[in-house]
């Protein structure tokens, strides 16, 4: 396996400096993905240094590439990115194993106590305050990623194509294919360079089926399985599935 391709002049990091910062984030970063995302930036663009603005997109854009959460994915391609493959696995153990143990308290308290009536007016309280936090989270990151006229028109385009339900693999595909085009023509006529257009992978959702066996621990295996390798689009489309 290849070392990865850090930024100029960046010193390597310390596993225990990833450790700390994917733990603090797996334990302390609600919201979704893009509450994750934007805090992530904010932690290793912005105060330690560890990525350029541009190694961040084009990290942001591989994530949307392949299924699965995409906050997790680019807590691990962070981690390659600073130490390699230990660093890979320390930066991803530390940011799912925060959320493993509260998700687990958790349910182990809504299955006790869910149809408590203090519960359920509790339950009911927390989601506006989710959709303030998320909405906040994409405010923040829209700006970063939508750098250009172009992108924004693009982005704009294609989060309105998959709102219309169509399939994500076809959205990113006409977006890159779209982007690409665009690109060289305005290369060709203007001598302009395409590096404004890295970094682009627009989200949506992506139509998918699987059944559960009852509630078997094979049943739950294989349909969580199969959400993990086929759905895109980050933890909002698994919400929605």
């Amino acid at each position: 396996m290849s070392e990865p391709n850090r930024d100029a002049n960046s010193t390597e990091t310390s596993l225990s400096e990833l450790a700390l910062l994917f733990a603090r984030l797996g334990a302390t970063a609600f919201g979704g993905p893009a509450a994750h995302i934007a805090m992530m930036h904010d932690e290793v663009v912005a105060r330690r240094k560890w990525l350029s603005e541009e190694r961040f997109l084009d990290l942001l854009g591989a994530t949307n590439l392949i299924p699965g959460p995409n906050s997790t994915e680019l807590a691990i391609h962070i981690g390659w990115q600073r130490r390699g493959l230990s660093g890979l696995v320390v930066a991803g153990a530390a940011f799912i194993l925060p959320a493993l143990l509260l998700t687990s308290a958790c349910g182990w308290a809504y299955t006790r106590y869910g149809s408590v009536p203090t519960a359920i007016g509790l339950l009911y309280g927390v989601k506006p305050v989710m959709i303030g936090v998320v909405a906040q989270a994409i405010w923040r990151l829209a700006p970063r990623a939508l750098r250009t006229r172009r992108l924004a028109l693009l982005g704009l385009g294609a989060t309105a194509v998959a709102a219309l339900g169509v399939s994500e693999l076809l959205v990113l595909l006409g977006a890159g294919l779209l982007a690409v085009a665009l690109a060289r023509a305005l290369d060709s006529a203007r001598d302009e360079s395409t590096s404004a257009w890295r970094g682009l992978a627009p989200v949506g959702p992506i139509a998918f089926g699987a059944g559960a066996s009852g509630l078997k621990l094979s049943g739950i295996f294989w349909v969580f399985l199969k959400t993990g390798s086929l759905l895109f689009g980050s933890g909002y489309v698994l919400l929605a599935f």
